[in-house]
């Protein structure tokens, strides 16, 4: 029987970048769904239950780092990847960090070619703890 495809949840307000990367991922073998805030990934978290999470970090309603932080209280192994484009997350990463919380971030826009490469790695990452390096991709 086939080993089961890695479950990742990729959540970002802009729906085509979201719908992007979902098929890009499933393309290369993960099992992946878009959804399109903050409130859709945590309920998604709930009954999908995720090997990953890929969010924006600016997104209406909850930030992509309340979502995470949220996901991390619910699903422990739940391995997070955060993605952004503004300069003002970097605030937003203080606030999880005063709260025990360490996220990988990685800088908009990124490389279809670059992400995947990353998402095998941390796939194939069984340690579970998150990097606090931040990753700028072209």
């Amino acid at each position: 029987m086939p080993e089961p495809r890695p479950r990742i949840v990729v959540a970002d307000d802009e729906q085509i970048i979201a719908n992007t990367l979902a098929v890009i991922l499933n393309k290369a073998g993960f099992d992946a769904r878009a959804v399109y805030s903050g409130e859709k990934a945590i309920e998604l978290v709930e009954s999908f239950k995720p090997n990953m999470l890929i969010s924006d970090v600016i997104m209406p309603g909850i930030t992509g780092i309340e979502t995470a932080i949220a996901v991390r209280k619910m699903l422990p192994s739940c391995k997070i990847l955060l993605f952004s484009g503004q300069a003002s997350t970097a605030n937003l990463l203080e606030q999880a960090r005063a709260q025990g919380y360490e996220f990988e971030i990685l800088t908009k826009p990124v490389h279809p070619s670059d992400l995947l490469v990353r998402m095998h790695a941390v796939a194939s990452d069984h340690s579970g703890q998150e990097s606090e390096r931040s990753l700028s991709f072209r």
